[in-house]
Formats: structure tokens, sequence, C-alpha cells
């Protein structure tokens, strides 16, 4: 659509009119500079209120303000070096149950490696007995929200799709619920749980259980499925092109010298940040974000009524020729400070932008460089397949099926 219509395609849904914005400008103004008008809306709460609740993510107005006030203080650069540390010594653990040579579904691993950290960080809690439940929980709600008759029937229409969401809903209660126990028989100085359990809301009054429920279920979804699948897409990419691969690793070997990466590092591993950076441009862990227009306005030359959805899609925008060289070309060596200088504002926007941006842009960021630097110090990873990645848009971008990957111990190849 974009190809073919421009910078703003206009439809009609059974639901009212929708815009496409293709342009960083018309986005920007969305996202940053006319944000107030600019809401998540019905469509929004109907795909993802069944798991997040009002949390961070959905909620809107005061009831955001106050919540993301409460969850700020874990998110701060400062708190944030603290993680560093810890990121490592769990993919350790994770590298320490990998054999030379076999095939391992990278997905999956990478999938519990990230759900372990940000349990650990976020709620200070040991979840080895939670794992099995929340993967079977998310997997079986995100793929769910991306049935059509659950976009487009009634919300009390009984559906297959919605019966597997309420379950997974149920799910992630009874392990927050756990969590919740735990914390108010032993709070915590730092972590999340222990933050809003002292919490008050305007009246004075402390937060309900629901409440926690919510903001506790959007941190462990939202903070470990993104990172996941960008790490995933990540390998992958590299796999299809070993010299990016071999660059890497002489960056590591050359910085680290045989030592884990630490936070002091990272200023020094400047192409493994252009590795992510370029994979997240590509495989935008979010495809797409959707706003609502609570109030008439101008996008891109067009009006743009109260009620219209708009789509702005991160996958569409980073694969423009107008803004990138050979757009679908895995270039990690364009991520120069000039170049980034030389691009529109949204140009690029994996974690979206203005008031509304990720609140664990910085943690991402930390976590994919870390957790790849300490993968790629010890492995070689090699597509089992040559079959193409297929690419489900959910809420995130998940792989279709399986990533199987042969993993080579560079120790084990190098005695050898």
């Amino acid at each position: 659509m974009a190809n073919e219509y421009g910078d703003v395609v206009h439809w009609e849904s059974p639901q009212g009119p929708v815009y496409q914005l293709n342009h960083p400008d018309d986005i920007e103004r969305v996202l940053v500079h006319n944000n107030t008008n600019y809401v998540k809306g019905q469509q929004f709460q109907r795909v993802l209120g069944p798991l997040t609740g009002n949390g961070i993510l959905n909620s809107e107005g005061e009831a955001w303000r106050r919540n993301r006030h409460l969850v700020q203080p874990s998110f701060h650069p400062k708190r944030i070096q603290v993680y560093a540390d810890m990121m490592t010594a769990f993919t350790d653990t994770m590298l320490a149950d990998w054999q030379d040579g076999e095939t391992r579904a990278i997905h999956e691993d990478m999938m519990e490696l990230t759900l372990r950290i940000v349990s650990q960080a976020l709620f200070g809690v040991d979840i080895d007995r939670y794992v099995g439940d929340i993967e079977r929980a998310v997997n079986a709600f995100l793929p769910a929200t991306s049935s059509l008759p659950n976009l487009l029937l009634p919300e009390g229409v009984p559906l297959p799709s919605r019966r597997r969401m309420a379950r997974a809903r149920e799910t992630l209660d009874g392990v927050v619920d756990e969590i919740v126990r735990e914390k108010r028989a032993d709070p915590g100085e730092h972590d999340v749980i222990s933050m809003l359990l002292a919490a008050s809301d305007d009246d004075g009054d402390p937060l309900s259980d629901e409440q926690i429920r919510d903001e506790a279920i959007t941190l462990i979804t939202a903070g470990h499925e993104t990172t996941a699948v960008s790490l995933t897409y990540t390998t992958y990419l590299l796999a299809q092109h070993p010299e990016a691969e071999a660059k890497l690793v002489a960056e590591l070997d050359s910085v680290l010298d045989g030592e884990r990466p630490t936070m002091a590092d990272l200023p020094d591993l400047a192409y493994t940040e252009r590795v992510v950076k370029e994979s997240m441009r590509l495989f935008p862990p979010v495809p797409g974000i959707v706003r609502e227009a609570e109030g008439a306005d101008e996008l891109g030359g067009y009006p743009i009524p109260a009620g219209a959805k708009v789509f702005m899609n991160q996958w569409v925008v980073h694969r423009d020729a107008r803004w990138y060289d050979d757009p679908l070309a895995f270039d990690p060596d364009r991520w120069t400070r000039a170049f980034e200088q030389s691009l529109p504002h949204l140009a690029y926007f994996p974690f979206s932008a203005g008031p509304r941006r990720c609140i664990g842009d910085r943690f991402a960021m930390l976590e994919a460089r870390l957790l790849l630097a300490t993968i790629y110090q010890d492995y070689h990873l090699e597509l089992a397949s040559d079959r193409n990645l297929e690419v489900v848009p959910t809420i995130t971008s998940r792989p279709k099926e399986p990533v199987s990957m042969v993993v080579h111990d560079r120790s084990a190849a190098g005695s050898s």
C-alpha cells in the first residue's frame, strides 16, 4: 500500500476510517508533537486488554502517568547498570546447557533467557517453577490476538481465540498472585512489585490487587518477548552473513580479550551495537503501532476525522529506500554517526517515540548487546535449514516456525 498509494493511505473498515502513515514527519506529529490527540483506542484495548488490563501499555491519562511514575525508577540508567552482570550470568547459565554440534530451537532459548532476566531484574524473584506456565500462556495468547474474528466480531461473541486468551490471563494471574504473596511477606527495596505494594492511588488508597497484577503481567510479557524476538532475528541474520559475524567476533576478541562483557565495555563494542540496530531495522520486534484520533487533525495534507485509526508501521518505514540505501540488505556498517544524524527523526523508531516511548528501551538495548556478546564469544550459530524465515505479525513480529540453529563451540573448533 505504501508503494502504490504514497505517504498517507486511507481505507474504510467496519469500525470506521483508517489511515496508514508512511512518512516520518506524519508519524512524528502523531507520536510526539500532537500526541495528546492520539490515544491507544478501542481496537488496541480489545487486542491487548484481555492480557495486560490497565497496565502502562494500555492505560491512558492520569492512570498511565501515575503508574509510569511508579515503574520508572526501575528503568533509571543508574539502576539499569546494576542489571548488567546479572544478564551475563544468566546467559552463562543457558550456555552451560548447550552442547557442541547440537541443534537448538533458538527462539525458545531466547524467550526463556529473557524471561528469567526480566523476572530477576524487575521482581527480584527466581521464576524457575513458573517458566513453563508463562511461556505456554504467552505462546497461546499472542497468536490468538491476530485472529480475524477476534478483531471483527463484538466482544461478547464466544470464540476459541478468546477462550485461549482468557485461559492465558488466568495462568498469568496465578503466577503473579504467588509472586505478590512472596513480596508481601518479604518486601524488597527496589523491585517493581514491592514499589507497587507500597504505592497509593490518587485518593491515597493502596493499589488494588488487580492494578498490581496488570502492571506485573505487562512487564513480564512486554519485558521479555520483544528482546527475545530481536535476538532471534539477530542470530538469523548473522548466520546468513558470515562476514558480519566475523567482524562481530573480531571486535569481541579485541575488546574483551576473553573476559565477559560488562557495562564499562559497551562504549567500545560499537559494531555489536550496530548489529543490534540493523537487526531491529529489518525485523522490528513490534512491527506496527496503532492510535486513535480523539479530535480532528491534518496529516500529510489530508484531513483526519475524530475517531479515525492511524497505523504507523516500523516494518514499512524501516525498509523505505528514501531513507536507506539498499534497504533490504543487512548492513550494520550503515549505522555511522553521520548516517544517524542524516535520518529524519522517525525514519527509525523500534521503541516508538514521544511520551509513550517504550519505558524499557535502555534495558532492552543493554540486554541485547550483552547477551549477543556473551553468546558469540563462545558459539558460532549455523542455520539448520535453508528455508526462508516467515514472520507472523501479532503484537510482536514472531517467527512462524521454530528457528533451528546448530551451535558450534568456538573453543572446541579451535582445539581441533
